[in-house]
């Protein structure tokens, strides 16, 4: 499945790449190399990008998590948390924790 949507996204970005061009410089690449617009060839190959367009529309709808979070056991989300080098000092938890490891020092000595 990998292998199919990697295809996919190639196609979508030489169909890119074409719509690109026609709009830049009014050149389509893709039916000079095939012999025109109403050629055979070509028309497989608009067919095919369009088709991958459909299969890339699936990368939406995706995990926001790679092979290599999973590999490290890394879950992902899509929320966004933004985090201090001090964080750990407003978790109460933490704080608890670390008061038992730490007792409080006496500052009337």
């Amino acid at each position: 499945m990998q292998t199919l949507r990697r295809i996919a996204l190639v196609l979508v970005i030489i169909g890119a790449i074409n719509w690109g061009l026609i709009a830049l410089f009014q050149f389509d690449l893709v039916a000079s190399i095939f012999g025109g617009q109403d050629a055979p060839l070509s028309r497989i190959v608009y067919g095919l990008v369009g088709l991958s367009g459909l299969i890339c529309l699936s990368f939406f709808f995706d995990e926001a998590e790679t092979a290599t979070d999973r590999d490290r056991g890394v879950r992902t989300t899509n929320q966004t948390t933004f985090g201090t080098e001090f964080a750990n000092d407003f978790d109460p938890e933490y704080r608890l924790e670390r008061s038992k490891h730490n007792p409080p020092e006496d500052r009337n000595n």
